[in-house]
């Protein structure tokens, strides 16, 4: 598969409903390629799938839990069927039998994989297999039409010997053939954000830089800020490279991430992830380490008396880029500050030579929670985006970063 269309699925979340048909087996398979190519596959099993592929084994190829029923409690209370509708970046129903399709046109709802159906706002992709005769009766012509109508995307079925017997057209295609066209879909829905063909270097969380096998000096990041602005040029369109700091959140569907622990590993990783179009350095970097980090433990005698701790300077990472000879022609940087916010900024502004300094105040709204009110700064002036969720803030920043561009 060409390497963009691997970009187009590394990260994506796809939502595989298998319906009944002796072509359930090639499901299994076309999970396998899913995941080979970096994206994330939760499966739902009809009845009738239920007949020719087992639960286990998809939840072995997927490594996530399999979906078979819309009254399992546990599941209901724990994520519900409405939200995992709407999860996935694409709905896939592979194979839609005649049935599965028919029920589908008519937005009947009347088990888990036709609710999820009816439900979800997210693309939904149907890979038709059955009988040749089946195919072509005009019934089924009909639910083809209505369904493509409405925005389902139905692929073709192949040419071939039927199962029964029979030759002609209704076969599953090849698993590497929907693979590509799942790929393909997935990429043609990036290409239609104001940030196509743009690369976005994004540092996000904190840095741990020790001071022996179980200390370290940190901070209050969470890295929500950052892998929120992650995930919102990644819809608008860019190819995202994310170097994350220790943080327990998931990678945002459809960008590349790189994890490190302390400031001299995430320098290098922003280092090996340039040329970039746009860097955005959220990361809350330590500004200090310690000189020189113990093999063990640092133990307490008793008599009082403190170890001494040494510290020295981290790499200046923004400064260091905004210096480089292969510098991002848009650097931005974050300033997270308790006091005159931002007469700090602009200070910042001017001593890391960036072109944006966003400047959040920390002591209105702590580290690590769950709102932001950022303050742009810039050589031409200061905007407020005023208070909001990190996501918001996000979009709010992107749609920034898009204009512009523009």
């Amino acid at each position: 598969m060409p390497l963009h269309k691997r970009d187009a699925m590394n990260g994506k979340r796809i939502l595989l409903i298998i319906g009944g048909g002796i072509a359930a087996y090639k499901a299994c398979e076309l999970v396998r390629l899913i995941r080979k190519q970096g994206a994330e596959v939760t499966c739902v099993l009809t009845d009738g799938g239920a007949h020719f592929v087992t639960a286990m084994t998809l939840a072995a190829l997927s490594e996530n839990p399999v979906h078979t029923t819309l009254w399992d409690l546990k599941n209901e209370v724990e994520m519900g069927h409405i939200q995992l509708s709407r999860q996935a970046d694409l709905i896939v129903v592979c194979p839609a039998t005649a049935d599965l399709m028919a029920r589908m046109a008519a937005g009947i709802a009347d088990d888990l994989a036709t609710t999820l159906l009816l439900a979800t706002d997210k693309p939904v992709m149907a890979v038709p297999a059955m009988n040749v005769r089946m195919w072509q009766h005009a019934a089924t012509m009909r639910n083809v039409a209505t369904l493509r109508s409405s925005g389902v995307t139905v692929l073709d079925p192949d040419d071939g010997m039927m199962a029964c017997g029979e030759y002609g057209p209704g076969r599953l295609p090849e698993p590497d053939a929907v693979l590509a066209a799942i790929a393909s879909h997935l990429d043609s829905q990036r290409a239609k954000g104001p940030l196509t063909g743009k690369h976005i270097l994004i540092t996000a969380g904190p840095t741990h830089e020790p001071i022996d096998p179980v200390r370290y000096i940190a901070n209050r990041s969470s890295g929500k800020q950052g892998f929120a602005i992650a995930a919102a040029a990644a819809q608008a369109g860019a190819k995202v490279t994310l170097v994350a700091g220790p943080v327990n959140l998931p990678t945002p569907p459809g960008v590349t991430r790189i994890d490190v622990e302390t400031a001299r590993q995430m320098s290098a990783a922003v280092d090996a992830a340039l040329p970039a179009d746009i860097a955005i350095m959220v990361a809350a970097v330590a500004d200090w380490r310690s000189a020189g980090e113990a093999n063990q433990k640092i133990k307490k005698d008793g008599s009082g008396h403190v170890p001494p701790l040494e510290l020295v300077e981290n790499p200046d990472i923004l400064a260091s880029l905004c210096k480089s000879a292969r510098r991002p022609p848009l650097v931005i940087g974050f300033a997270a500050e308790t006091n005159d916010v931002l007469a700090h900024a602009k200070a910042k502004l001017a001593r890391k030579g960036a072109d944006w300094i966003v400047a959040n105040d920390v002591a209105t709204h702590k580290m690590g929670g769950e709102i932001n009110a950022l303050h742009i700064v810039s050589a031409t002036g200061i905007e407020s985006l005023g208070e909001m969720s990190k996501d918001a803030a996000a979009v709010a920043l992107v749609q920034r970063i898009a204009d512009v561009l523009a």
